[in-house]
Formats: C-alpha cells, structure tokens, sequence
C-alpha cells in the first residue's frame, strides 16, 4: 500500500487549454478495457478536440497492460501508466493529471457504469464557461440504477452529510459522482488527498470552482469485475469528511475573525 498523503496538485507549466484528458482508473478492469476504449475514441472523435486517455493502472497484472498497450501502438492518444505498490483511486486520477499537459482534465470509470455518450454534453459545459461539470446521478433525469434498498439509503446519507461543507450556490446533487470535467486552472495549488475514492467532493470543497454544472444520466451496471466498496473505502470516507468538515469550520471561523475585526475598526472614533 501506498503512503496516504496529501499532495498540493502542480499541474505542468505550460498546458493545452483546450485540450482534455480523460483518466481511466483500473483495478482488475482487462475484461471491460477493449471495448471501452474504443467506444470512448467512437464518441470524441466527432468532436474536434485534441484528447487523450490515460489509463492508470494499480499494477493489476490481469492483461491490462497487454491491452491498453496495443491500443496504444494503433492511436498514440491512448497511454497507460502503471503504479507500483499503490492503490486508491484519488491517487490515480491525480497520478494522471499529473502526466498530461491538458487543460480540462476528466475521470471515468472502467466499469462499463459510465457511458461514454455523455463526454459530449460533458465537454459542452465546459467549453460553454463551466469550471466543473458533474455526471450525475440525482439531478432531474438521472437514476442509480438497480440498486437495493439498503445501497439507496447509503448513498442518499453520503451524499446528505456532504451539504453543509459544500459551498452555497455550488453545491452539487451528486457530489460523490466519478464522472466529471474539470478545468485544471480551477486545480492549481490545491491541496488534494491521494487516498480515499472520492476525489470529487474535495474538489468542490477547495478547489477554486465558481461554476458548476450537473448532466443527468442512468447509473448502467457492472459488465465485469467487482465493486471496490468495502468497510476501508468508508472509513476513508469518513477521515476525508472529518478532514473536511475541519478546514471548512475553521475557515469560516477565521473569515468571522476577520470580518468582526473589520467592523470594530470602523467604527472606531478617530482621534485628534
């Protein structure tokens, strides 16, 4: 396992501004990666806009890199980057952010949950103004999908304790999503976690975001491996939430500071 650190995102000096590169996070993912590549090249290419996609893999050793590797030798936008020795899956969206010279940065699933037909409106939002723009689930349109009651009720309580450190007038209804668009100017020298799985509720909490924008679509189903939930992915949650929680109550602690000490010396009597 890899170091839980907090890295203060720098991105590249110079960058493409209109550029995207799309992360795809894997972990054990071989079975859904043929197809999905070549669907996600079907849907931008229409779309004149340079692209690439980064596909980082935790060192699965399930074909991965035999696959992405060859897609790579036919169209030389497709590149894989192996970690070594870590998992997590802010770290790896990171770890690609890092390697590009992009200017909107994207991350998708590899499990086939995410379709590939929304990077168009996506990418809209974005070239439209956007700072950030979300594939959501709870917007009006979207679905989960066929999840269990129990799941529904786990989910809707994630997303719940999430409002009070989302900022007012750009508070996502989906900020656990793992489909979303990002300026990556929005990102400069922004502290993010490089554990936990939910890179996206940090980015709305910290980064510089002044607009946002939510795409409504059906959460598909799994085609083939297993889900990464699991009791270490919340209790990740949770220390990322109290980590939250912490700098956001101690910012607008210090703001209230700031602002009662602004108010007292105006109203000070100057002397003679």
């Amino acid at each position: 396992m890899g170091n839980r650190t907090t890295d203060t995102y720098a991105p590249v000096r110079e960058t493409s501004s209109e550029k995207l590169a799309l992360v795809i996070p894997t972990l054990r993912e071989a079975a859904n990666l043929h197809g999905l590549l070549g669907h996600i090249r079907l849907v931008l290419e229409p779309l004149n806009i340079e692209y690439e996609i980064l596909v980082v893999d935790d060192d699965s050793r399930d074909g991965t890199t035999e696959i992405v590797s060859a897609a790579a030798q036919k169209d030389e936008r497709v590149r894989l980057l192996v970690r070594n020795g870590q998992r997590g899956l802010s770290g790896a969206i990171l770890h690609g952010w890092r390697h590009t010279d992009a200017g909107i940065l994207g991350v998708m699933d590899a499990d086939m949950q995410h379709p590939p037909e929304l990077l168009p409106p996506l990418l809209a939002a974005i070239l439209d103004g956007r700072d950030l723009a979300i594939a959501s689930r709870y917007a009006g349109g979207g679905a989960i999908g066929q999840w269990n009651l129990t799941r529904r009720l786990v989910s809707a309580a994630a997303v719940s304790v999430t409002w009070p450190i989302q900022r007012a007038g750009l508070r996502a209804k989906d900020p656990m999503s793992g489909f979303f668009l990002v300026r990556r100017d929005c990102l400069r020298q922004v502290p993010l976690q490089s554990f936990g799985f939910k890179l996206l509720l940090e980015i709305l909490v910290r980064a510089r975001i002044r607009s946002v924008e939510e795409i409504p679509f059906s959460f598909g189903s799994r085609c083939h491996g297993e889900s990464k939930a699991n009791l270490k992915v919340a209790v990740d949650y949770a220390r990322l939430l109290a980590k939250l929680y912490a700098s956001r109550f101690a910012l607008s602690g210090s703001a209230r500071r700031i602002m009662r000490a602004h108010s007292a010396a105006s109203h000070e009597t100057p002397q003679d």
